[in-house]
């Protein structure tokens, strides 16, 4: 059974209809499975919000099957594959001990000082947390549920969607741009971390639109190295860094 077939048995998506009228042209096609992807979730946000992340889930895993059907592709074009997953883990590693003391730092200003400085209305607006912060080091509860969570229900899903699927088609339509530490940037990277930026907004929460900055180098690592699996590994531990330090600010 292929991929598009899954989707048709689960969602109740007519598979060929959907192929059939899919746009031929790389950067439309992309432009649509990332809107039926986003209407899906806020449709499922508005009627039953714990069915959200199922729908997301399965969305980013296979909406795309109806774009790679048609062109006999798979996973591994877009992405999925072990092929550098030494250089996927290196970069994962440098990053991520980077990414922890800076991000904690930057936490612990942001809602220690800059944000209660802002009007009440905005603290809501960029933040779902308003009262002072406490520090105490602590995990979150169900920490270890968590992990599972957010590597393979949350990280993976969103990186084959996002780096693999959409940052391929937009960068096979579009000219790459300079070679930055390695990996070759272009105006796929900036739109693919638009896009995802603004795909958080399907559950009507506007700081998140602040995970536009991480997705810079989750889309620079899938350049990199070809893979979407140390970008899956740095999204996931970001993630959890965020619920520790959630729960270590404000309580689990």
């Amino acid at each position: 059974m292929s991929a598009a077939a899954v989707v048709d048995r689960l969602l109740g998506l007519p598979a060929e209809v959907v192929r059939k009228h899919l746009p031929r042209s790389a950067v439309a096609e992309t432009v649509a499975l990332w809107a039926l992807c986003f209407g899906g979730i806020v449709l499922a946000w508005v009627t039953f919000r714990p069915a959200a992340k199922v729908v997301a889930t399965l969305g980013f895993l296979y909406l795309p099957s109806f774009s790679m059907d048609r062109r006999g592709e798979d996973f591994r074009d877009y992405g999925v594959t072990l092929r550098q997953w030494r250089l996927d883990l290196r970069l994962f590693l440098v990053l991520f001990a980077l990414i922890v003391p800076l991000y904690g730092a930057g936490f612990w200003l942001w809602f220690s000082h800059l944000l209660p400085a802002l009007p009440q209305g905005l603290r809501h607006a960029l933040s779902p947390f308003t009262d002072a912060p406490t520090f105490h080091l602590r995990l979150p509860d169900r920490f270890a549920e968590w992990v599972i969570d957010q590597y393979f229900v949350v990280a993976l899903p969103e990186e084959f969607f996002y780096r693999g699927f959409v940052q391929t088609r937009l960068r096979d339509a579009w000219p790459q741009g300079p070679v930055v530490f390695g990996a070759r940037l272009g105006r796929a990277w900036w739109v693919t971390c638009l896009l995802f930026a603004l795909g958080h907004l399907a559950i009507f929460e506007a700081w998140r639109l602040s995970v536009f900055f991480p997705a810079l180098l989750f889309g620079w690592m899938r350049e990199r190295t070809g893979s979407v699996l140390g970008a899956a590994l740095l999204h996931g531990s970001c993630n959890l860094l965020a619920l520790v330090l959630q729960a270590s600010f404000f309580g689990p």
